[in-house]
């Protein structure tokens, strides 16, 4: 079945994970050991709080890359009993490995997940006919649905135009986390497909909106959630001055979170909350105080407050 069809700007839309996603930190103790409990109440601030209709578990943000197996499974066990009831949980299985990626996906299934991430495979580089043959073998092997993650800027190699289009024959492939930052080729593939398109770098959402993506799979949204997806409701509605305004009201989070990497600052957000994050495992390192200090302020000038 090919979806590459003429009408396709007159389908109605698709949101197999809903329109906002946040890629979870993953909670740890003192001593880096994972901390379930604290799992289990972010994800439920996450969704009960700040409006999630999905999480992606162990992502790069969940730390993946120092997680094991083991401790995968653990969490998104963890993440369906707090929150399956009310929100899809989308686990991270992808590696630069098929073998491994696939044992990744049957574990999350078995788990309870709702959906798979798979990112490209990273570091080796692989043509894009590789590329093509590991996504169909994880999609062949899983009965979850599977969010490609396309995010050349770690990964190494982008999956082009052509290998999306092919891919999106595939009965599972139903959705791609965007983060290629290239507008003009999402533009090409949500119009020759029925890809759920999930922006995947938080300050393009908007316009990655116009362009025919679905959603929003964030990081600045484990704070910035509920007005980001009062952000795309706008936007749905077509009532773009308050979408441009909660945009440029939220550009000082979307891209202040990226400073340092991600997840470091994201955990040092939510300790001034006092919510669950606890340290990061290396090779990253804990926020320093100056960066601390930048995010309050980046909060203050996106309108929240982050407490002393």
């Amino acid at each position: 079945m090919t979806h590459d069809h003429p009408d396709a700007a007159a389908r109605p839309v698709s949101r197999p994970f809903g329109r906002l996603l946040t890629a979870m930190v993953t909670p740890l103790t003192p001593d880096g050991s994972l901390d379930l409990d604290g799992v289990a109440r972010l994800a439920s601030h996450l969704v009960d709080e700040q409006g999630n209709d999905a999480l992606v578990v162990n992502g790069t943000t969940g730390e993946s890359p120092t997680t094991t197996d083991a401790e995968k499974e653990q969490l998104i066990r963890a993440v369906v009993e707090a929150v399956g009831d009310r929100a899809k949980v989308v686990a991270g299985v992808g590696t630069n490995d098929t073998r491994h990626t696939i044992e990744l996906a049957a574990s999350a299934e078995k788990a309870g997940a709702h959906g798979l991430l798979v990112v490209t495979p990273y570091y080796s580089k692989p043509p894009q006919s590789g590329l093509l043959r590991h996504f169909t073998a994880v999609a062949d092997a899983t009965g979850l649905p599977v969010m490609l993650y396309d995010i050349p800027h770690r990964s190494g190699v982008p999956i082009d135009t052509e290998t999306l289009v092919r891919l999106a024959e595939h009965g599972r492939i139903v959705a791609v986390k965007d983060a290629k930052s290239d507008l003009t080729a999402t533009s090409w593939v949500t119009s020759r497909t029925a890809l759920a398109f999930y922006c995947g770098d938080d300050a393009l959402t908007l316009p990655a909106l116009a362009v025919g993506s679905v959603g929003v799979v964030g990081t600045s949204t484990h704070f910035t959630g509920a007005l980001t997806a009062q952000m795309i409701e706008a936007y749905d509605a077509g009532d773009m001055p308050t979408a441009l305004a909660l945009h440029r009201r939220l550009l000082p989070l979307f891209t202040g979170i990226f400073r340092t990497q991600g997840t470091i600052l994201v955990k040092a957000g939510l300790a001034s909350l006092g919510l669950p994050a606890g340290p990061v495992r290396p090779p990253l390192v804990d926020a320093t105080t100056d960066e601390i200090a930048q995010l309050r302020a980046d909060f203050a000038a996106a309108g929240l407050e982050l407490p002393e």
